[in-house]
């Protein structure tokens, strides 16, 4: 169901509820937190849906969160920064949420910066397997950070990974090849369970889609990826269902 949120003093509607039949089924919101702390990421204007009244994320997070069935047995939840910068409330409401439902396995995303935090998270989630993403985009040191500016400063793609369950990687920008892609493939199946391919779309910031990057991960990298149920592919920012 969409739902409505605020962007400065603009009203409009996204989905925040969907389901994922492809790959891994699984149940995945959008909630709503105080905001990405970091929001130096060059490429990402996703920080915008933000509320600094814990109190209106809490009812629009719960409202969502009702949604959520469990058939799945399995529940990713997404926010526009880290799960860290969701109010307390919230998360508790998700541990009761995955209790009640039967939700066996979660999933929640996290920059890099936040990595000290995550033992504690899931230990607070005991008896919940929680599997922490990571906003990596490309194991490419230069391109990541000189061009992204993820605030990920670490070059060893095994060192990057430890802590972290998955990654989302980004793909179809300037710089990138279908060598580099498949370099970032190859070593986030090796050091991760699953991946997350993201293709660049068009947005507010200065980073943009190269259409012949899209090109050459279409006809030579997702020819090898698309039938590993260890990786999504979204072609667009929303072919999870969620977002706008």
């Amino acid at each position: 169901m969409p739902l409505k949120r605020s962007l400065g003093d603009a009203n409009f509607f996204m989905d925040r509820y969907s389901e994922i039949l492809t790959g891994r089924k699984r149940e995945i919101v959008l909630l709503r937190g105080k905001g990405c702390v970091y929001k130096k990421c060059a490429f990402c204007d996703y920080h915008l849906d933000k509320c600094a009244d814990e109190e209106e994320n809490f009812a629009l997070n719960k409202s969502v969160l009702d949604s959520v069935t469990g058939r799945f047995s399995d529940l990713e939840v997404i926010n526009s920064g880290s799960v860290f910068e969701l109010d307390k409330n919230t998360i508790e409401y998700i541990k009761k949420l995955c209790v009640s439902k039967g939700i066996k396995t979660l999933h929640f995303e996290s920059h890099y910066l936040y990595r000290s935090r995550i033992e504690k998270l899931r230990e607070f989630f005991d008896g919940i397997e929680l599997k922490m993403k990571l906003g990596l985009e490309t194991f490419d040191y230069d391109l990541r950070e000189r061009v992204l500016l993820k605030g990920i400063d670490e070059k060893d793609p095994k060192k990057i990974c430890r802590g972290f369950d998955e990654a989302n990687f980004l793909f179809g920008i300037d710089g990138q090849t279908a060598q580099s892609m498949l370099y970032d493939v190859d070593n986030g199946l090796k050091y991760l369970e699953r991946i997350c391919v993201n293709i660049m779309c068009e947005n507010s910031t200065p980073i943009k889609p190269n259409k012949s990057v899209i090109d050459a991960f279409l006809t030579e990298v997702y020819p090898t990826i698309k039938e590993n149920g260890r990786v999504d592919v979204l072609i667009n920012n929303t072919d999870f269902g969620v977002g706008d």
